[in-house]
């Protein structure tokens, strides 16, 4: 990777940091502190819409945004036409997510849903009209200025959530969050991404994107169902409370891994576009941008796996301590999502979405039969079985991309493991003194010294080149 590139993408890296981990940070605090107004039950309430919502919004993005980024003679016309056709398939997704909702409400036999639909699905046209802006920006790896546009947005919607929250207003404090969310990040991002469509919209354009989104699309739409039927299950065969346990559990768990291999992945799948006919330098990056993402999540999700149980009574109270087994499995789990991610995306880059879609298929038939054959055993064992799958899926994801970039599934763990296993012993370790330690803030505060200092010296001996390089340009910058 030349050294303009390495500096582009090391500048990506840190203001995507900035504005994933700000927004997070800010949108976790938030939530804490409705968390502490509200009960599990209303949580649960607005998990059972998380499917709905959740394949809605990849169907009205159908892949366009990632066919925008990777194509590399994109035009005016590829713009406009993302755009127009984002605003009428949102449109009409709402139309039938409106019709629906008496239904949805009657299956979970909760009334108040059906209002709720009607009002949190409009923000799937907001976000509909945003999309071509935000894909501007990040292919001019501009997260600065999206930093700045999703922290306004989170602070002011938050502070409404909060608000009805103390007034009353119960599910619905989350809600007006939702959509006030969606409302000003959309109104900001046409104010600052200065785009606006100057002319029509092109059958050709949308055939060429929609040739390679639509099998991100599906892909996707997979996915989204598999990781949300999860809530379905547990909203209909168990009570909101056990959902709301769940959903917060699983909140939690993901929070680092999703968002640190969010950063990585946002800015490395534009510069990655830009490696697509070199096969060595793609190899190159793929690795480097591997062992760091590796390096940062594999202690967080450690030090999470130590001391949620702390973490959960500071913070949400003991109302909340149910979800502590269901944090710690999951971590096991959310540990490798980067792995994943980071394959998933070499597929893309390199214009194969029909084989990232075989893959889906494949590993969702495995993921189904877990589910099923663990529901009747409890959530705790259907917990267990994302884990079992998650073992499952890393090898598949790791032997397609072998095709592409030539680094097998052996050379993939050889990079890997090794984290893991300093992980292993530093939860061991820790385990020993723990007992010894009465207060919750001393387990939160001795943990984390104590892993960090470990992971200095890991640091130091595995001689991360691709770290220091990271240290040496942002000193000099």
């Amino acid at each position: 990777m030349s050294d303009s590139l390495k500096e582009k993408t090391i500048k990506g890296v840190v203001w995507s940091g900035l504005e994933r981990f700000s927004t997070a940070g800010v949108n976790f605090i938030i939530g804490l502190i409705i968390a502490r107004i509200l009960s599990p039950d209303e949580y649960g309430i607005i998990a059972m819409l998380a499917i709905f919502m959740a394949i809605s919004q990849s169907i009205i993005d159908s892949g366009f945004s990632n066919a925008l980024i990777r194509k590399n003679d994109r035009k005016e016309i590829d713009f406009s036409t993302t755009l127009y056709f984002n605003v009428v398939i949102s449109t009409l997704i709402y139309g039938i997510l409106y019709l629906v909702s008496p239904f949805i409400a009657s299956f979970y036999g909760i009334q108040e849903l059906e209002s709720i639909i009607k009002v949190v699905g409009t923000t799937l046209i907001w976000g509909a009209l945003s999309i071509v802006q935000q894909s501007i920006l990040t292919i001019n790896v501009d997260f600065k200025t999206q930093m700045m546009v999703s922290l306004f947005a989170a602070i002011l919607s938050g502070i409404i959530g909060i608000i009805m929250g103390m007034s009353g207003y119960g599910v619905w404090a989350l809600v007006g969050q939702m959509v006030a969310v969606s409302i000003f990040r959309t109104i900001v991002l046409w104010l600052v991404a200065k785009w606006r469509p100057t002319t029509g919209f092109s059958k050709e354009s949308f055939k060429n994107l929609f040739g390679y989104g639509s099998k991100i699309l599906m892909a996707g739409i997979l996915e989204t169902i598999y990781r949300n039927l999860y809530s379905i299950i547990i909203g209909k065969y168990y009570q909101a409370n056990a959902l709301g346990l769940y959903h917060r559990g699983e909140q939690f768990a993901s929070y680092a891994a999703s968002n640190i291999t969010g950063v990585i992945q946002r800015v490395t799948f534009p510069v990655m576009s830009s490696l697509q006919d070199d096969t060595e330098m793609l190899n190159k990056a793929f690795i480097k941008t591997l062992r760091t993402t590796c390096f940062f999540v594999f202690p967080i999700m450690t030090y999470l796996f130590m001391v949620s149980e702390p973490l959960v009574k500071l913070i949400l109270t003991d109302k909340w301590i149910g979800c502590v087994p269901i944090i710690q499995i999951l971590c096991i789990s959310y540990m490798w999502y980067p792995v994943h991610i980071l394959n998933l995306n070499i597929l893309q880059v390199s214009g194969r979405s029909d084989l990232f879609f075989k893959i889906e298929v494949i590993k969702k038939i495995i993921g189904l039969a877990i589910l099923f054959g663990s529901l009747p055993f409890g959530i705790i064992i259907m917990c267990w079985g994302r884990v079992l799958y998650c073992g499952l899926e890393l090898f598949i994801n790791m032997y397609y991309t072998n095709h592409i970039v030539k680094t097998s599934c052996i050379q993939q763990l050889r990079h890997t493991i090794p984290f893991l296993l300093y992980c292993i012993a530093i939860t061991i370790a820790a385990a020993l003194f723990q007992p010894y330690i009465s207060s919750d803030i001393l387990k939160l505060f001795i943990n984390f010294i104590f892993i960090v200092l470990v992971w200095l010296l890991v640091v130091q001996r595995i001689e991360n080149l691709y770290i220091r390089d990271f240290l040496l340009i942002l000193n000099r910058k």
